[in-house]
């Protein structure tokens, strides 16, 4: 048998991708404002809210790096229309941290807050998908302080911007709120596969009114 094309190795890419994105080589960097400087001395990861104990559970940076140590193999999407396919993200998986910081039984939706006060939010349905990370790592390295050391998250079933860099903690909701750029006008959602990037493209229920 014949290698196949270009053409249709170029179709079998494109069959892997959310609507109106193109396949990226390597890793733009992309985000809002300055790159925080760490300090690993005054790091805190917090998990607050509508905890099943009512209480707030908080890690060093020593603590969570201790944390068992997972890897997903994970698309990511970007609401800028680039999809970088099949990274391998290592770190600790989200429903770990809701594993050991249990949300009350009416929550329905998390802020995921970062650096400088920036947020996101998404159904808690999301947020503890078997897939989505608190990376650490990428294709085996240590990430890079401009793609979101020393933590970022990745929900890689949403666009990008639902997984902050510069992560520092999580508020469980008992009801949605939308978050930095959810309130400017993103996507109260996100779903790649659904091409939801704006507001204006909301449906009845996709979220609270702006």
């Amino acid at each position: 048998m014949g290698q196949p094309d270009n053409r249709s190795r170029r179709e079998a890419v494109e069959s892997e991708l959310p609507p109106g994105q193109r396949l990226q080589r390597g890793w733009p960097v992309t985000h809002y404002g300055p790159v925080p400087k760490f300090r690993p001395e005054r790091w805190e990861f917090r998990v607050f809210g509508a905890t099943a104990d009512g209480g707030k559970r908080c890690w060093t940076h020593e603590e969570f790096s201790a944390l068992p140590f997972s890897t997903v193999v994970a698309d990511l999407h970007c609401v800028t229309k680039f999809s970088m396919l099949g990274a391998e993200w290592g770190g600790v998986p989200a429903r770990t941290i809701a594993a050991l910081a249990p949300p009350a039984a009416d929550v329905t939706h998390v802020m995921v807050w970062a650096e400088y006060g920036f947020s996101a939010n998404m159904r808690l349905a999301d947020f503890v998908s078997e897939r989505s990370i608190f990376a650490t790592h990428k294709d085996g390295e240590l990430l890079t302080a401009e793609h979101g050391f020393p933590l970022r998250l990745v929900v890689p079933q949403l666009y990008a911007w639902k997984g902050p860099k510069w992560v520092r903690g999580v508020e469980y909701m008992t009801a949605d709120r939308r978050g930095f750029w959810e309130e400017r006008g993103y996507h109260n959602v996100g779903d790649p596969w659904r091409e939801q990037r704006y507001s204006y493209q909301e449906e009845p229920g996709d979220g609270p009114e702006l």
